[in-house]
C-alpha cells in the first residue's frame, strides 16, 4: 500500500480537504507532529512521498521551530531516496529553503486571496496549468528568497512567487489547496496563535469561494499525482522483527 509521511506544524493545519482524495486513491498517510515533541523519522525508505504542511511562524523563528534542522535533514533524505515531496505554506517555504533559498522573518504575515499566474518556467508544468487563472488563498509567515537557479512556476497578481518546482520531484506552494473554512476557524481558536489582522475577511471569502476552491484543489491534487507519479508505490525497506532465542531452544 502506498504510504505518505505528513509533517504537521500546528493542530489546525492538516491535509484537510485533500485527505479524502488520498483515501479514494487507496493512499495511506501518517502524521508526524514535532510540535508535540514527537521525533521525525531519520529515513525516507518506509514512505512513498513527503508532505510538509503549514505553520504559524516564520522559518527563522527557531524558538517555535526547534526541530527545523531535523526537518531539513528529512527533506534531504527524501531527495536522496528519489521520493517526491510537496509543501504547503510553511512547507512550501521549506522546499524553497532546502533548494538553496534564504529565509527571512518579514513579512511576518502574508494572508490574501489572489489570482494565480503561470510563469514562463511553469508553461508546461501540470500544477501551474491546473492553478493558472484560479483564485487561490495565500497564507504563510515570513518569506524565502529563491536562489538564482530556481524560477517560480506561479506568481500572484503582484508578481511574487507562490509556487516553485525544485527538480522533478518537489513542489513548494504558498497557496493553500488543503484549507477548508473550518480549518481557518480552528486557527482563530488556537491558543496564542498569531493571526493576520484580516483573518475575519479571509474566513468570509473562504466560505464564499468554497465550491470553486474545491474544484481548484481537485485539479491541483490531480496535477500533483500526475507530475510526481504519486500512484506508483516506491520500493520500501523491509521491517524486521527480532525474535529473541531462549536458552535450550
Amino acid at each position: 500500500m502506498k504510504q505518505f509521511l505528513v509533517v504537521q506544524h500546528t493542530y489546525s493545519e492538516f491535509l484537510g480537504g485533500i485527505e479524502k482524495q488520498f483515501e479514494n486513491r487507496g493512499i495511506g498517510f501518517n502524521y508526524f507532529r514535532p510540535f508535540t515533541g514527537q521525533a521525525l523519522p531519520a529515513s525516507a525508505l518506509q514512505y512513498d512521498a513527503l508532505w510538509l504542511l503549514g505553520g504559524a511562524y516564520p522559518l527563522t523563528d527557531h524558538q517555535q521551530y526547534p526541530w527545523l534542522g531535523d526537518e531539513l535533514k528529512l527533506i534531504a533524505a527524501f531527495r536522496r531516496a528519489g521520493r517526491p515531496m510537496v509543501g504547503f505554506g510553511a512547507g512550501g517555504l521549506l522546499v524553497a529553503q532546502a533548494a538553496g533559498g534564504s529565509a527571512h522573518a518579514e513579512p511576518a504575515q502574508r494572508a490574501y486571496w489572489t489570482t494565480a499566474r503561470k510563469t514562463p518556467a511553469g508553461r508546461d508544468d501540470p500544477v501551474a496549468t491546473a492553478a493558472d487563472g484560479k483564485k487561490v488563498l495565500v497564507l504563510v509567515n515570513g518569506r524565502v528568497d529563491l536562489p538564482p537557479d530556481l524560477e517560480p512556476i506561479l506568481t500572484d497578481e503582484a508578481g511574487e512567487w507562490i509556487a516553485v518546482r525544485s527538480g522533478e520531484l518537489a513542489y513548494g506552494m504558498l497557496f493553500r489547496p488543503e484549507l477548508k473554512p473550518g480549518m481557518l476557524e480552528d486557527m482563530i481558536m488556537e491558543e496564542d496563535r498569531p493571526l493576520p489582522d484580516n483573518i475575519g475577511e479571509l474566513l468570509e471569502e473562504s466560505r464564499a469561494q468554497w465550491s470553486e476552491s474545491q474544484h481548484t484543489a481537485d485539479h491541483v491534487v490531480a496535477a500533483l499525482v500526475s507530475a510526481l507519479d504519486l500512484m506508483r508505490e516506491r520500493r520500501k525497506m523491509p521491517v524486521f522483527t527480532l525474535n529473541p532465542v531462549r536458552d535450550g531452544e
